[in-house]
């Protein structure tokens, strides 16, 4: 029973398993993960910046490339044609740069034309729909510096790098299966988690060495949704009211941490009768009677709500938030005039998990990574990856 408890959680959370079964499990060693992924990319430009990487073609070693080895790859209908220093190598359905743990490659797109970024260990080329697919196979730890720096922005402290950290490493191992159906673990765009490549900030790679393995859990002992957002408006919001499911951990708080932080107020305006005729039109609601246009008129929100209520008819907030392109669905409504209304809003993003800028604000207070995680999420623990199989079995 203890054998086959280990391959379920292994395999549920996207495991890897190397050699024998024994106490504790192996945390996946690397991720393949999708670049430029809402891109075509059809042309672009490696550089070799630190180590020696081997070239593989459609399986065959084909040259070598040290430290200023640059290469081009364009796209010839279904092949990729590969030169080197300005000399053309050939056409290949697939490309392969593998490098060491410390190896760096630098990629630049020309066509389309974007800046310049920094990856680590192995990237792979094939062709996909026309254009050039790229997949960077990278080590667990450098991943989550990446995405940390992408997620959470460069010169901020030590503190915050690592509840950022631990949080980029809960969601990638929760979710490490979500493009594996394409052939990859995950993308680098915010639905899985943004990732740029290589961070600029060293005091990154510190956060991810001194929180090396650790992940949040709830009270089951499973992987937490790692929600987080950029403001809260000084209330966070439960999981129910935003995703519709119930969880322990993504519960409400007052969160005085946020206020006044950049993101913590914000204000649109928009015409009444547009107002009015959208709420009508697209859900229903009796903007054209009375008591309805009454409460779209002079809608308050101390607290967070969920829905815009008349009688019988609800419009849940963040279908507004989304229909509108509003910062949150943390707003209220008044008049301006005969003409206008002015949406008056709290905090940035859903509301669920960490406020960034109110993590960003208590560690500079002088609060330590696991205070804050504490004050964002609820009934959780803090444990070390490896022996998350061992907790199981007790």
């Amino acid at each position: 029973m203890k054998r086959k408890l280990k391959i379920v959680i292994g395999v549920l959370i996207g495991i890897s398993l190397f050699g024998a079964i024994t106490s504790f499990y192996v945390p996946a060693e690397s991720l393949q993960v999708r670049l430029y992924t809402h891109l075509k990319v059809n042309t672009l430009q490696l550089n070799v910046i630190a180590g020696n990487y081997k070239v593989l073609a459609d399986g065959n070693l084909i040259a070598e490339g040290g430290t200023e080895s640059q290469f081009k790859l364009i796209l010839k209908g279904d092949s990729i044609q590969l030169n080197h220093n300005d000399k053309v190598i050939g056409n290949f359905k697939y490309l392969k740069f593998a490098g060491s743990e410390a190896d760096e490659i630098k990629i630049k797109l020309i066509n389309p034309d974007r800046k310049q970024r920094i990856y680590q260990n192995n990237v792979s080329f094939s062709v996909s729909e026309e254009y050039i697919r790229i997949i960077n196979d990278v080590i667990l730890d450098n991943y989550i510096a990446g995405v940390t720096e992408a997620e959470a922005g460069s010169r901020s402290n030590l503190e915050f790098y690592k509840v950022q950290a631990i949080l980029a490493r809960t969601f990638a191992l929760a979710h490490i299966n979500k493009h594996v159906a394409e052939g990859f673990s995950l993308c680098d765009q915010v639905h899985c988690q943004a990732y740029y490549g290589k961070p600029k900030d060293p005091t990154i790679f510190k956060a991810i060495e001194e929180t090396k393995g650790k992940v949040v859990v709830d009270e089951n002992l499973n992987l937490i949704v790692a929600a987080f957002h950029s403001n809260s408006g000084g209330q966070t919001a439960n999981s129910e009211d935003v995703w519709g499911s119930h969880t322990t951990y993504l519960r409400s708080i007052n969160d005085s941490f946020s206020i006044k932080m950049p993101n913590s107020k914000w204000e649109r305006r928009m015409l009444t009768d547009d107002w009015l005729m959208y709420l009508k039109l697209k859900h229903g609601f009796p903007s054209d009677q009375p008591e309805g246009k009454s409460v779209a008129l002079n809608f308050k929100q101390d607290q967070r709500k969920v829905f815009l209520e008349c009688s019988n008819s609800r419009v849940p907030l963040k279908n507004i938030r989304q229909d509108l392109q509003l910062k949150s669905t943390f707003f209220s409504i008044s008049e301006i005039n005969k003409d206008s209304i002015l949406f008056k809003g709290r905090g940035y993003g859903h509301g669920l998990g960490m406020c960034q800028e109110g993590a960003m604000r208590m560690s500079k207070m002088g609060y330590k990574y696991t205070e804050i995680l504490d004050f964002y999420y609820k009934n959780i623990q803090l444990i070390d990856l490896h022996k998350l199989s061992f907790f199981k079995d007790e």
